[in-house]
């Protein structure tokens, strides 16, 4: 239940197209409020709050090193959203395949 839960606020985190730019960079490369600033149509405070959103949900942790704070991606939270994806992957797939052959039987009158 509780995996659900962090599911679900970090797919919530993500739903924000900054929030989600600021996650793929995260997962590019580890790094500092500047260097994900940059480029970002946004302050180095905005995305300070949106890494707060993002730790929150799960997403992302944060190491000190020196004055910086160095984020990172929680391979827990991306875990937790993959489980709750792959819960309802076999429903999708028993539904495709309902309609597949609804259609080929369809097609085939």
């Amino acid at each position: 239940m509780a995996y659900i839960l962090r599911a679900l606020d970090g797919f919530s985190a993500l739903a924000d197209p900054t929030r989600r730019t600021i996650f793929e960079r995260v997962a590019k490369k580890p790094s500092a409020v500047g260097a994900l600033a940059k480029g970002l149509p946004v302050s180095r405070p905005a995305v300070s709050q949106h890494l707060r959103v993002l730790k929150e949900a799960g997403l992302v942790t944060e190491d000190p090193d020196g004055t910086r704070r160095i984020y990172r991606i929680d391979p827990r939270g991306i875990a937790a959203m993959r489980e709750w994806l792959d819960s309802h992957w076999a429903v999708a797939l028993d539904a495709f395949k309902e309609f597949a052959d609804k259609q080929v039987g369809e097609k085939n009158k």
